[in-house]
């Protein structure tokens, strides 16, 4: 969006602020619908980190999530991200991944948005 959205910034910021996960939150961006809850930075960064550590491969990246100083949000500063959990990406009439993911998004890349998450059926 060329201008950010004031209404999605306050959103975030209520995540923030009440360190809620249940908001549940679909929008577009870039072309690609995302539907899933919203976290607040730090909860949404430590279970990325936990799930990096857990992998043989990966675990060495788990730091990056966990030696950084907060984001602003975490600092009180106005969210400049969305940060989603148990997300998933819609394509045509299924989620990728089935099981949920983890997607952080630039609030000023968000072309649209709705309350509420869709579901889907691969029938």
């Amino acid at each position: 969006m060329s201008n950010i959205d004031e209404l999605l910034v306050e959103l975030a910021a209520k995540v923030e602020s009440e360190q809620s996960n249940q908001m549940s939150l679909t929008v577009v961006t870039g072309g690609t619908v995302i539907t899933g809850r919203l976290a607040p930075e730090a909860v949404w960064k430590q279970r990325v980190s936990e799930v990096l550590e857990d992998s043989a491969r990966l675990g060495p990246f788990s730091s990056v999530f966990t030696d950084r100083a907060g984001g602003g949000a975490d600092r009180g500063e106005r969210p400049t991200h969305l940060h989603f959990h148990v997300a998933r990406i819609l394509q045509g009439s299924i989620g990728i991944p089935e099981t949920g993911g983890m997607y952080r998004v630039a609030i000023k890349d968000v072309s649209g948005w709705t309350v509420g998450d869709f579901s889907y059926s691969d029938r």
